[in-house]
């Protein structure tokens, strides 16, 4: 084979190794995300309690692992974020938890045309060559549109990351805005027929980009 073109990493995250959390697992990590909530800068908004946190796939990369979740709220936001953590001691036992929490009025009740339904946040760099770094790139979120199986993350229409759908949602972890390119998200039905894209970006982002 030739050598690639597109020098960057590709499937650089274990795939989902566990169920979505549920029992006490789900408990203690409500309890840090719901914290990270409260850290949340809400510029003047009265965003209304949070209601019934939903989680989406494990993923895990270099050394953590990130458990994603979302969160209405009573006045019709929507909290985001994750939970990630390490693991350590002689039981391999979940620690160094650390969590993160933003908001949004732009959700997809509000937005009906919309194909996907997605989150994101940077947790890392890779550098690559000629000095030019790509944003390593936490992905979440759950098609709006029937039939999807899989998820896709392509940079340049190179498939960099993939997850199968767990009750609906799906985890990615991929390079994104590297060397002018920057990520799609596509979801794939049973027999990889594509169903649905969208980019991390609007319209407007890739203009001031």
């Amino acid at each position: 084979m030739p050598p690639e073109d597109r020098f960057v990493p590709r499937f650089a995250a274990e795939p989902p190794q566990d169920l979505l959390p549920y029992g006490r697992w789900a408990e203690r990590l409500q309890e840090e995300f719901l914290a990270a909530c409260l850290r949340v800068d809400t510029e003047g908004e009265e965003l209304g309690d949070p209601g019934d946190v939903v989680w989406y796939p494990d993923r895990t990369w270099h050394g953590r692992t990130f458990v994603p979740a979302t969160a209405p709220t009573a006045n019709g936001y929507e909290l985001f974020g994750f939970v990630s953590y390490a693991h350590g001691g002689d039981a391999d036992e979940p620690a160094d938890f650390h969590s993160e929490a933003d908001f949004t009025a732009d959700t997809a009740e509000a937005n009906p045309d919309w194909a996907i339904d997605l989150c994101d946040e940077v947790i890392g760099t890779w550098r690559g060559e000629q000095g030019k770094a790509a944003a390593m790139t936490l992905v979440w979120g759950r098609p709006m549109v029937q039939g999807a199986a899989v998820a896709t993350a392509e940079l340049a229409d190179l498939a960099v990351d993939q997850c199968v759908l767990v009750e609906g949602r799906f985890t990615l972890i991929a390079p994104d805005d590297y060397r002018g390119d920057t990520l799609d998200v596509k979801l794939f039905d049973a027999r990889g027929g594509e169903v649905a894209r969208e980019s991390l970006y609007t319209e407007d982002d890739e203009e001031d980009g």
